[in-house]
């Protein structure tokens, strides 16, 4: 098994949100792999990627993601 990029396992989680977060934990876990491999602490979120751009879900998001070792933050939007 190969490991994934940062990039390559948020794509992954993007996906699994738009196909009704179909294997979602499994991407989480995924991404937090590749954010250790690459000695980063956090996720960076494009928040216009999400199904529910809003506050609401975007602390829903960072809560979930939380509970399973990974921190969240979103990008600014211009």
């Amino acid at each position: 098994m190969t490991t994934l990029t940062v990039a390559e396992a948020l794509e992954n989680v993007y996906t699994s949100l738009i196909d009704d977060n179909a294997q979602l934990d499994t991407h989480i876990a995924a991404l937090k792999t590749a954010l250790a491999a690459e000695g980063q602490k956090e996720a960076i979120v494009e928040p216009s990627r999400l199904a529910q751009n809003n506050r609401a879900g975007r602390k829903l998001m960072q809560s979930y993601f939380k509970k399973r070792g990974v921190t969240v933050t979103f990008k600014e939007q211009a």
